[in-house]
């Protein structure tokens, strides 16, 4: 299905208010975007609060992320975004948060990547059919020179071909699908993952 500009924009508005609202993109963390063309991509702008963005808050930028509009400024983690959007054509959508989870876990967790088994919910994620296959989440370290962070991201990506997404060490966790709604699903599911880790490692500790 093909969406106008304004439908984007209104699905990204909207994301932000449903992941500010569950705590996972607080204040003006985190950012979005959706995929507008075969070379154009809508982002949001740097610095605002996520669960009140509005139509001027979004953006236009081509696939090397520069903006197309001169008087606005996309966030400094575009380039992850255009990244994954030149890395496979499918993708539609990317979502960036900042939630207590993802950040809490992939401080505590010092391996290169997570891997998520056993759990039902890993059949929330493309191309995963059954608890038995394992769902594998590499760990980046956070890096302000974003160039060089994509870099090692699409090092990992180029290996890992069904990769569903990353975290980065005290900052968050990315993810992506074929719509906005396939982003959003496994932002949820992503979450329940990490906070059932987090829950079971509490446990072992305690016991």
């Amino acid at each position: 299905m093909t969406f106008t500009r304004e439908q984007l924009t209104e699905q990204i508005i909207q994301a932000g208010q449903f992941l500010y609202a569950r705590g996972w993109s607080p204040a003006t963390s985190s950012n979005y975007s959706a995929r507008l063309s075969t070379d154009q991509v809508l982002l949001t702008v740097s610095g605002k609060h996520k669960g009140q963005l509005s139509v001027e808050d979004i953006l236009a930028t081509d696939l090397q992320a520069q903006s197309l509009e001169p008087n606005k400024k996309p966030s400094a983690e575009a380039l992850l975004h255009t990244q994954l959007y030149n890395w496979q054509a499918n993708i539609q959508a990317v979502l960036h948060t900042h939630s207590v989870n993802a950040t809490v876990l992939s401080r505590i967790e010092h391996a290169a990547a997570i891997e998520f088994t056993d759990y039902e919910l890993q059949k929330a994620f493309a191309g995963i059919s059954s608890h038995e296959q394992p769902l594998l989440v590499p760990i980046f370290a956070n890096d302000q020179d974003m160039h060089r962070l994509a870099q090692q991201v699409q090092a990992w990506l180029d290996n890992h071909p069904d990769c569903q997404g990353y975290l980065i060490r005290g900052h968050g966790l990315y993810t992506w699908g074929a719509s906005m709604a396939d982003a959003l699903r496994q932002i949820e599911a992503f979450e329940f993952l990490l906070e059932c880790e987090l829950k079971v490692r509490a446990c072992m500790v305690q016991c």
